[in-house]
C-alpha cells in the first residue's frame, strides 16, 4: 500500500523514543515526505561519532528549514544488548524502531541492503522507495539541509565542469553527451582496483575501437593529489579534477557507492544501464555484450559469484558439467526473470530477486558447502546470504509453474527461512 499508512507496513504501529513513550507511525506519516533510517550500534565508535554530526544537523534542521515538518529519522540498531540500546537512544532526539522487534529491524536491513554502519538511507515516506542511498555524505556536504530532499539528480548536472585527461588537458563534461559513459569509482590504494584497472584499460581500447561512443570518468577516492595522479597517469580516459572534493561526493552520493571498484554503466541519454560494470568486465573481456544491459538469468561464475551478497537469489543447481548443459535450465526459468524484471523497472525500482544457473564444478561444490544444500540436482533455491537464511524446494521435476510459485511465494514471504 502506498499513502500514509505505507509506513506502518514499513517500521510497525509503534515507535519509542528517548522518554521510552511510544511514538505513533500513523500520525506520523500523515505529515512526512521524507524518512531517514539511521542503521547503527551503540559498540561501534563510527556509529556514537555520526550519531553527534547527525544531532547537530537534525535539530539546525528542525529549527531553521521550511521542511522542518516533512522529516524524520528512525534509529535501527543492531544492539544485541538492551542497555547499551537504551543509553545510546538516550542521546537521539528521533525515535526508534523498538529493541525487541528484531524480525522488521532485518527485513528493513536487507530491503536497504545495508552492507556497513554507520548507514543512513533517506527514503520517500508515502513508497519506501529510496531517495538517497549515501545520507552521511548529506549531513557532511549539507550540514543547512538546503538540498532537501537530497533526491537524484541528472548524471550531467552532478558531473558538470572541467575533466582531466592524464596529458594534463581539460575538457567540459558536455563533451560527454551522446555517449555511453562508465562512470568509475576506484583508488590506487584498493588492489582490487588496480586490478580492474588493468583490465578495464584493454576493455576501453576494444569498445573505442569498435567505433562505439564511449568515455569512462574516473572518480578518485585516492588519499593524496600525489597518489591520484600517479594512478591516473595509467588510465588513457577522463577524471574528475582532485581538488575538486565537492564534485566527487555528489557523485558518490548519486550513485550511492558503498564500496570500491565500482563501475557504474550510463546510456547516451544518461540513465543507468547497470552498477555491475566490475562482473561484467571481468566477465566479458572481448566486450561482446557491451554495454551490458543486465541479463535476466545468469550462469554462476567466479566472477560473478559476488553478486549474491548483494540481495536474494534464486539459484537452479543442475547435473551439467559441459558448455552448454545449462542452456535448458535457463529457458526453463528466464520468462520468470524476465516478467519479473520488467514489472520492477515499470515501477523504477530494483529487481528484488537475481536468478542464476549453476552447473557441477568446484565453486558450486563450496557454495553447496558453505550454505549447507543437499546433493540433489536439480534443486531450486532461493539464498539470502545477507540474512544467512534460504529457502529450498526439492521436488523430482522442476517446472516454469513451480519455479513461479516457489518465487511469487517467496516474494509474498509465505516461505519459511531456513539458516544458511
Amino acid at each position: 500500500s502506498q499513502g500514509p499508512g505505507f509506513l506502518v507496513g514499513l517500521l510497525g504501529e509503534r515507535l519509542v523514543n528517548s522518554e521510552k513513550a511510544e511514538v505513533d507511525v500513523q500520525s506520523l506519516g500523515a505529515k512526512l515526505s521524507l524518512v531517514g533510517l539511521f542503521f547503527g550500534c551503540s559498540l561501534n565508535a563510527p556509529c556514537k561519532q555520526f550519531n553527534g554530526s547527525l544531532c547537530e544537523f537534525y535539530s539546525r534542521f528542525k529549527k531553521t528549514s521550511e521542511h522542518k515538518d516533512k522529516l524524520e529519522i528512525v534509529f535501527i540498531s543492531s544492539d544485541q544488548d538492551q542497555k547499551h540500546w537504551q543509553d545510546f537512544l538516550q542521546e537521539m532526539p528521533w525515535p526508534a524502531l523498538p529493541f525487541k522487534d528484531r524480525h522488521k529491524k532485518m527485513k528493513l536491513w536487507n530491503k536497504y541492503k545495508v552492507t556497513s554502519i554507520p548507514s543512513l538511507v533517506f527514503v520517500d515516506a508515502a513508497t519506501g522507495k529510496v531517495v538517497c542511498r549515501n545520507g552521511l555524505l548529506v549531513v557532511r556536504d549539507d550540514p543547512k539541509g538546503l538540498e532537501f530532499p537530497w533526491g537524484p539528480k541528472p548524471f550531467a548536472e552532478v558531473v558538470a565542469g572541467p575533466l582531466l585527461r592524464n596529458n594534463r588537458q581539460t575538457t567540459d563534461s558536455s563533451s560527454l553527451e551522446g555517449h555511453y559513459v562508465g562512470v568509475y569509482f576506484s583508488a590506487h590504494w584498493c588492489p582490487p582496483c588496480r586490478s580492474l584497472t588493468r583490465v578495464l584499460v584493454e576493455s576501453y581500447r576494444t569498445v573505442k575501437e569498435s567505433g562505439k561512443k564511449f568515455e569512462i570518468v574516473f572518480v578518485s577516492a585516492d588519499r593524496s593529489e600525489e597518489s591520484f595522479k600517479q594512478y591516473f597517469s595509467e588510465m588513457p580516459w577522463l577524471a574528475v579534477p582532485y581538488p575538486d572534493e565537492a564534485r566527487r561526493s555528489r557523485l558518490n552520493r548519486l550513485y550511492g557507492i558503498q564500496g570500491i571498484p565500482t563501475l557504474i554503466l550510463l546510456d547516451a541519454e544518461g540513465h543507468m544501464i547497470t552498477r555491475q560494470g566490475r562482473v561484467e568486465v571481468l566477465n566479458d573481456p572481448e566486450c561482446r555484450l557491451f554495454p551490458w544491459h543486465p541479463r535476466p538469468v545468469l550462469e554462476l561464475s567466479e566472477s560473478n559469484a559476488v553478486q549474491l551478497h548483494e540481495g536474494p537469489c534464486l539459484v537452479l543447481f543442475v547435473d551439467a558439467e559441459e558448455e552448454g548443459e545449462l542452456e535448458p535450465a535457463k529457458e526453463l526459468i528466464q520468462p520468470i526473470a524476465e516478467k519479473l524484471m520488467a514489472k520492477y523497472k515499470a515501477k523504477e525500482e530494483e529487481t528484488p530477486l537475481l536468478f542464476f544457473v549453476a552447473g557441477e564444478d568446484d565453486m558450486t561444490d563450496s557454495l553447496r558447502d558453505y550454505t549447507n544444500l543437499p546433493e540433489a540436482a536439480p534443486l531450486l533455491t532461493i539464498l539470502d546470504m545477507s540474512a544467512r537464511a534460504k529457502y529450498v524446494r526439492d521436488v523430482e521435476e522442476i517446472t516454469p509453474a513451480v519455479v513461479e510459485q516457489f518465487v511469487g511465494d517467496f516474494l509474498a514471504e509465505k516461505l519459511k527461512p531456513e539458516p544458511i
